[in-house]
């Protein structure tokens, strides 16, 4: 496949970690500057179209190509209807690209075909999950997240011991504090605004911490 990638140098060393790039021709560019960047690819795989959904209204014109896009901060369904431009949404969100299953929402069901075909020839796991702003473990970690930033602001405990706490009781990987670094504490706080937009969900209001240490990055 003639496959163009968007984004910046450390993310696509994270997508490059999950193999199958290499049988391909890859091109990489830190923007999509307008609608000749596509012609001629099989796919496009959009790492930042949550900082620039503007994107869509160039794939709109190229309906046949398919774009993998990171699709977490928004719903595909507010994309179709902005821009009346259909994508496969992917949790590209830092942290995650190179995690080794792909969490993966669609739109309409005649993607499947389209989707699983891509993925074979990428090598790549995926799993599907609805479509919802947020998606799922993006959702579930921020909050989590968020949580621990809570607790940190009433000195329940401190950072060191909340990471340690969650690793050996709940056998996590990663503390929440080691997440949000990984992930990026701007990031965190822009899924958490953007699922508390959506839903009205309380549990996603924000912390006063984390929104303070966000705003100083």
């Amino acid at each position: 496949m003639n496959i163009l990638i968007i984004g910046d140098e450390q993310n696509f060393i994270s997508l490059q970690r999950k193999g199958g790039l290499v049988a391909h021709t890859v091109e990489r560019t830190d923007s999509l500057k307008g609608a000749e960047a596509l012609q001629n690819r099989d796919l496009v795989i959009d790492l930042q179209f949550d900082a620039h959904p503007e994107n869509a209204a160039v794939y709109a014109q190229y309906p046949a190509i398919p774009v993998l896009a990171g699709v977490v901060k928004t719903s595909l369904q507010t994309v179709k209807k902005t821009y009346g431009c259909t994508l496969i949404g992917c949790n590209w969100l830092p942290g995650f690209i190179d995690m080794p299953v792909t969490e993966i929402s669609l739109l309409e069901a005649i993607q499947q075909p389209v989707l699983a075909a891509i993925m074979q020839q990428l090598g790549w796991e995926y799993e599907l999950v609805q479509d919802a702003v947020g998606m799922v473990t993006p959702r579930v970690v921020c909050m989590i997240i968020n949580e621990a930033y809570m607790a940190a602001e009433t000195n329940t405990a401190s950072r060191e011991d909340i990471d340690v706490a969650m690793k050996l009781g709940t056998n996590y990987p990663m503390g929440p504090f080691e997440w949000s670094k990984k992930i990026g504490i701007k990031e965190v706080y822009e899924v958490l605004a953007a699922v508390y937009t959506a839903t009205g969900n309380e549990r996603y209001a924000i912390s006063e911490l984390l929104e303070k240490e966000a705003r100083k990055n």
